[in-house]
C-alpha cells in the first residue's frame, strides 16, 4: 500500500486525531490524552482489523466533512450522527469502502455526544512520544485545520463493497449509572458527604470538555487541600466549594484539591457521550 491523503473539507466541532494516549511521560507534565471513548474507537477498529492503537478522527457534537483521494474502507463508531458517504445515508458500526473523491458528511445529531471515524490501517500522521494524539503544544495543531490533509494507506486492492457490519450494543449513550472506586481522599469525607455523593443526583454542566467535567450540585465541603499529588483520567475532584471536577483524558497530571472518587474505564467512555444537562449517577464498585 502507499500513502495518500484525506482533505478536510470542514472541520466539524473539535475534531482531532487520537489514539489510545500518550503514555510514560506524565512526569514531564504530559498529559496522558487519546480517545475520550475508548469502547467505541475500538470497535471501529476491530470491525477494520486495525490493529487497537490506530489512529482515529474524533469529533464532538458536530461531525467533519472528508473528501477522501483514494480507495479505503471506514468504519464510524460512537454516537449517531448521520453520516453519508455521497449524501446517501450509511451505519454506524459498518465496514464501508470508499473510492477516490467519495465525500463523507454528517447530519444532525441523534444520540451521544461524541463521534469516530476510523480508516484502514489508520491515520498517519506524526508520531510525538509514542502516539498520534493531538494535543496543544505537544503536537503542531490541537484539531484537524480546514483543507489539511490527513494521510492514510491507500487500499488499492479493494474491488468491492465488503459490508461488513456488527451488532453493537450502544445503550452505553444512555446509560446514567456511572461507576467508581473509593478516591484516596474518599474516607476524609463524612459519611452524610459520602450518602450524599453516592445517593444524589448530579447533571453536567456547561463547562465540559476533553479536560474536565465540571457538575452542576454542589456538595458541601470542609476538607482542606492536599499537598498535589497524581491524578488521572476519571478522578473526582472535590474544590473547597464544593464542586466536583471529573477528570478525562487531557487532563493535568497533578492536583490539589481531594481526590473522593477514581471513575471505571467504563464510566469514562459513558460520561465521553454525555453534554450539558444530562445526569448521572455515581455508583461505588
Amino acid at each position: 500500500m502507499r500513502i495518500t491523503m484525506v482533505k478536510v473539507l470542514q472541520t466539524g466541532f473539535f475534531t482531532s486525531v487520537q489514539d489510545l494516549g500518550r503514555f510514560g511521560y506524565q512526569q514531564y507534565g504530559v498529559p496522558y490524552a487519546g480517545v475520550m471513548d475508548e469502547r467505541a474507537a475500538l470497535i471501529a477498529n476491530l470491525l477494520l482489523g486495525n490493529a487497537k492503537n490506530n489512529a482515529v478522527l474524533e469529533f464532538t457534537m458536530t461531525g467533519p466533512k472528508l473528501q477522501f483521494l483514494c480507495t479505503t474502507k471506514i468504519c464510524i463508531s460512537g454516537g449517531d450522527f448521520q453520516p453519508k458517504l455521497n449524501s446517501i445515508p450509511i451505519n454506524n458500526n459498518s465496514v464501508i469502502v470508499v473510492k477516490e473523491d467519495d465525500i463523507l458528511s454528517f447530519g444532525a445529531k441523534k444520540s451521544g455526544f461524541r463521534g469516530y471515524i476510523a480508516v484502514l490501517g489508520g491515520f498517519l500522521t506524526d508520531v510525538v512520544m509514542k502516539s498520534r494524539s493531538m494535543f496543544k503544544n505537544v503536537t503542531q495543531h490541537q484539531t484537524i485545520q480546514k483543507n489539511l490533509l490527513l494521510p492514510i494507506k491507500n487500499a488499492v486492492t479493494i474491488e468491492k463493497q465488503s459490508n461488513a457490519s456488527l451488532a453493537v450494543n450502544n445503550v452505553y449513550l444512555e446509560e446514567k449509572i456511572i461507576t467508581a472506586h473509593k478516591g484516596p481522599e474518599f474516607h476524609k469525607l463524612t459519611i452524610q458527604q459520602q450518602k450524599k455523593l453516592l445517593n444524589a443526583g448530579f447533571t453536567v454542566s456547561k463547562n465540559n470538555s476533553r479536560m474536565a467535567y465540571q457538575l452542576t450540585e454542589l456538595l458541601p465541603n470542609t476538607l482542606e487541600p492536599i499537598i498535589t499529588s497524581v491524578v488521572l483520567p476519571g478522578t473526582v475532584q472535590l474544590t473547597p466549594s464544593g464542586q466536583l471536577i471529573i477528570l478525562m483524558k487531557d487532563c493535568q497530571t497533578t492536583g490539589g484539591y481531594p481526590r473522593v472518587l477514581q471513575l471505571s474505564n467504563t464510566a469514562i467512555n459513558i460520561l465521553a457521550q454525555k453534554f450539558t444537562g444530562d445526569e448521572l449517577v455515581f455508583s461505588l464498585i
